[in-house]
């Protein structure tokens, strides 16, 4: 039966049926227009090296980052060191790239924390109300102040140095935005018919909220989360370099931009202890921010076609 109703269809309809486009989902919808970006391809494609070669760092560097050999003080790049060594003749590319290990995860764990706290507060706040939301917008009113950069200062100063204190001193002063963002969302959310269908299901505030409100706002999150990894990023290596952040002999691009600053008097022959770490440093923001636009475009509505 089958075969004799395709058999009746014409041949010219048949070939407009063909080329009917598949509809796609959510985020295939989302990718197919990222894919029309090359600038944002071509910063996926440098993260994703990027992140691969910090991972297996143990497998890609040549040699290990903490290796000292005085004779080799300052020694420019060549075929043996291909960005040169240090001020104790270490390789520069293997502490780049095990100290990328470091600047990179501080990053996602400063982002992860602002994020998941900053939609908490949102959330509560947008959907809620009242003295709650007064009090706790207040609050993220006053860290929102305070300039970044000088909070995570006092923060950091405060609590100390090393990893996850750095990456904290980053969060504080990501909160606030997050939250107020995500606020203004879940007010424009709990006004809608699915949410007033959960509420007469019976359904509780904490259900509601993580499996109708968060997920309809994750959108416009994404796209931040890529645009403060590149903030995070220069964050971490200003406390770094300010001896606030990581502290060596940790590698972190941050310390060994610092470590190479000391002899810009010298830039002439010893340029590479400053070139590289910079180089790193501001790739990276730069293609976490590019991306972020790209995603941004892709996820906005008035993009679709």
């Amino acid at each position: 039966m089958d075969m004799d109703v395709k058999e009746k269809i014409p041949p010219a309809e048949e070939e407009l049926v063909e080329k009917i486009p598949k509809k796609r989902s959510y985020f295939g919808e989302i990718w197919h227009r990222l894919r029309k970006n090359p600038v944002a391809m071509v910063c996926l494609v440098f993260l994703a090296v990027l992140i691969l070669a910090v991972v297996f760092a143990n497998f890609i560097a040549p040699y290990d980052y903490a290796e000292a050999d005085l004779s080799l003080r300052f020694a420019l790049p060549s075929a043996e060191h291909i960005m040169g060594c240090d001020e104790q003749g270490r390789d520069l590319f293997s502490r780049l790239l095990y100290g990328g290990r470091y600047s990179l995860m501080v990053a996602l764990i400063a982002v992860a924390i602002g994020i998941v706290v900053g939609m908490v507060v949102g959330a509560l706040c947008g959907f809620f109300g009242g003295g709650l939301d007064s009090v706790l917008m207040r609050v993220m009113d006053v860290i929102m102040a305070i300039p970044g950069l000088m909070l995570a200062i006092c923060v950091s100063v405060a609590l100390g140095s090393g990893v996850f204190n750095t990456a904290l001193a980053i969060a504080v002063g990501t909160i606030p935005i997050i939250a107020r963002q995500l606020r203004g969302s879940t007010l424009l959310i709990r006004s809608q018919e699915y949410i007033e269908a959960a509420q007469s299901f019976g359904e509780g505030y904490f259900r509601i909220i993580m499996r109708h409100v968060i997920p309809n706002t994750l959108a416009p999150i994404i796209v931040q989360a890529s645009l403060y990894l590149g903030g995070s990023i220069m964050a971490i290596a200003g406390l770094s370099f300010l001896g606030l952040g990581v502290q060596p002999p940790t590698p972190e691009w941050g310390n060994i931009l610092n470590t190479g600053l000391d002899y810009i008097y010298q830039f002439s022959t010893r340029w590479h202890v400053i070139v590289f770490p910079a180089m790193f440093i501001i790739l990276t923001m730069l293609a976490f921010n590019l991306l972020g636009d790209g995603l941004r475009d892709a996820m906005d509505p008035r993009m679709r076609k």
